[in-house]
């Protein structure tokens, strides 16, 4: 009986120590999302259509990303009042709705 409950006990250590070490986490791994074909582009790249529509329409946002898909619709990250917003322009500065945001092509 004594063999059995240490045998019990030194399997339950080392499937422990196995799970332990062979888990990676998530958190240590960075990953680029590409959602419906957008890709990340530089706010300094944006049309300046794009940049004047959201400083006329949001005077107090602060613009932290933007991602353009092949028709160049724009998908825009803003903070207003600590508040994330995601906004869609096309290349002139018009306001989309999301619906209206196509991943097709030309």
């Amino acid at each position: 009986m004594k063999k059995l409950i240490l045998a019990a006990a030194i399997l339950a250590g080392v499937s422990t120590y196995a799970t332990i070490n062979n888990t990676t986490s998530p958190i240590n791994s960075v990953y680029t999302i590409i959602d419906n074909d957008f890709q990340e582009v530089a706010l300094d790249k944006l049309p300046t259509a794009i940049v004047e529509s959201v400083k006329k329409n949001f005077p107090k946002a602060t613009l932290s990303k933007a991602f353009v898909n092949e028709k160049e619709q724009y998908k825009l990250e803003i903070s207003v009042d600590n508040k994330n917003q995601t906004l869609y322009a096309d290349k002139e500065g018009n306001w989309l709705d999301e619906k209206e945001v196509s991943n097709t092509k030309k």
